[in-house]
């Protein structure tokens, strides 16, 4: 949804424009959405029915006007959300490594990752604009991958657009090791290890969700998880789980897909449980050849508090040495 136009302020910006012959005998909203492309123009013709735009310097309402080569006009811009949304903001992050070429966050449940609709500040990108200057000549201020919003854990961010390009190709090429920890619902019956390979896409019935679909019938990409049971309790189950690629709330729709919905996914089918407010799932480890050096890096991050507490009520453990263990290289069989 487009937001109403601001009222004239201090931040306010009176642009020039002229019209060429490219243009002549177009709308008038049509053409400012040529010249003034960083604005919808949807939001260009409230800025007109409002009278923030002269032609000939004669005021303008209509968006419907046609105008001729050789006008020149002058349209007052006014701060939307959307145009603000690339600022720096001081944002604290807990930053676990940091180089001239990529940094590694821990990034806490709460925090948005990119600017959208709702999330206009407050994100890790206006945090990364705020930290080096660098960011903002890069695409998304080097982010390459996301969280969700109440996913908590590591995430690699580049510095530079070399660095940004191969951290890019390593995950297209799955050489990015990316692990999670799960509390789900229902107790876990079969093998310890089940590995999940069902394509997602766009939710046919409910557009805000993501699904398992058939490829045949509806567009989505082919998406992999290898999920490991780590404890059973009464009413659930605590889970590892590795990514082979990277879709969409790929943990969050394979998980119910497999019979346990996330503890507070209400999204895809999980009830608020033993103190979970947030899908109870959080980026545990990851691991990378550093796309510069070359060295073999691997990151882990501590389970936070609210997680923690919902393993305590449910009176399950975590032992963070048992964890790393269990995931060594060769320890299950997997490549990654």
């Amino acid at each position: 949804m487009e937001p109403d136009a601001a009222e004239p302020g201090p931040d306010a910006e009176a642009r020039p424009f002229a019209i060429d012959a490219g243009l002549h005998g177009q709308r008038l909203d049509r053409a400012l959405a040529e010249r003034v492309p960083e604005f919808s123009r949807s939001y260009l013709q409230q800025l007109i029915e409002r009278g923030a735009v002269r032609v000939n310097g004669k005021p303008v309402g209509k968006p419907s006007h046609k105008v001729k080569v050789g006008d020149a006009g002058e349209i007052e811009l006014r701060p939307t959300p959307q145009s603000q949304a690339f600022r720096p903001e001081p944002i604290a992050l807990d930053v676990v490594f940091e180089d001239a070429h990529l940094l590694v966050v821990d990034k806490p449940a709460g925090l948005v990752v990119h600017p959208a609709p709702g999330n206009w500040s407050g994100t890790l990108l206006n945090a990364l604009l705020a930290r080096h200057d660098d960011a903002a000549n890069l695409p998304r201020a080097g982010i390459v991958h996301r969280l969700d919003k109440d996913t908590s854990g590591l995430m690699v961010v580049a510095r530079t657009r070399a660095t940004m390009d191969r951290l890019v190709q390593m995950i297209a090429a799955r050489s990015v090791s990316r692990e999670y920890l799960a509390l789900a619902h229902r107790p876990w019956e079969g093998p310890a290890t089940r590995h999940v390979e069902a394509p997602i896409g766009r939710d046919p019935r409910n557009r805000l969700r993501m699904a398992v679909v058939d490829l045949a019938r509806h567009p989505g990409k082919p998406a992999a998880t290898t999920l490991h049971l780590l404890q059973n309790a009464e009413r659930g189950c605590w889970v590892r789980a590795v990514l082979h690629t990277g879709r969409t709330h790929q943990i969050r729709v394979h998980m119910a897909h497999a019979g346990h919905p996330l503890l507070g996914d209400a999204l895809y089918g999980g009830a608020s449980d033993a103190g979970m407010e947030r899908q109870a799932l959080h980026a545990a480890h990851l691991a990378f050849a550093h796309p510069v050096t070359g060295r073999e890096m691997a990151f882990r991050a501590p389970v936070p508090a609210d997680l923690r507490e919902a393993l305590r009520r449910w009176g399950l453990r975590y032992n963070e040495t048992e964890w790393l263990m269990s995931h060594a290289p060769g320890a299950d069989g997997d490549t990654h």
